[in-house]
C-alpha cells in the first residue's frame, strides 16, 4: 500500500530488513515528504521567520531564537541553504561577517506558513479541548 506519502508498515507487522522509505535514494523519496520534512524541522519554520524581516547574522539569529543551542542554529542554516531557502554572503574583513537572508524560495514560502500560523491560532482551542477530552478516557 503507498501513497504520496510513502508506505507505513501496519501496526504489529514487520518491514523486511533494507525495504525502509528513508534508505531509499533522495530521488525516490517522495518530493511532499522531503519538502515537509525540512518544514518540520524543530527551528526552521522560527529562522525563516526570524529572516523574514530581511539578512540578519549568525549572532543576531542565535540571540533572536531562544532556546536554539550554536550547534543547531548551525545545522538547521546548513540545511536551509542546502535546500535553497537561504544564502550566506562572508565578508572577508579584519573580523569577518556572515550574514544570512531568505533568497526567493524561502521568501515564496512564507505565505503557506503564514496560513499555517492563521490556522493553529484559530483552531488551538479545540485542540486543547480534544487533548482534555482524550486524557480523561
Amino acid at each position: 500500500m503507498s501513497s504520496q506519502w510513502g508506505s507505513r508498515p501496519r501496526p504489529g507487522s514487520r518491514r523486511p530488513a533494507g525495504s525502509r522509505s528513508d534508505d531509499a535514494p533522495p530521488t525516490l523519496v517522495c518530493p511532499t515528504r522531503q519538502t515537509l520534512d525540512r518544514l518540520a524541522d524543530r527551528w526552521t519554520v522560527v529562522l525563516i521567520g526570524q529572516l523574514e524581516s530581511g539578512p540578519m547574522r549568525f549572532g543576531q539569529l542565535r540571540d533572536a531564537v531562544a532556546g536554539i543551542s550554536e550547534k543547531m542554529l548551525t545545522q538547521t542554516l546548513r540545511g536551509l541553504e542546502r535546500d535553497g531557502f537561504v544564502t550566506r554572503r562572508s565578508d572577508a574583513e579584519i573580523s569577518p561577517q556572515v550574514e544570512y537572508r531568505l533568497t526567493p524560495l524561502g521568501h515564496s514560502v512564507l505565505e503557506p506558513l503564514a496560513a499555517v500560523r492563521s490556522w493553529a491560532q484559530h483552531h488551538i482551542n479545540d485542540i486543547e479541548r480534544s487533548r482534555l477530552a482524550f486524557e480523561k478516557d
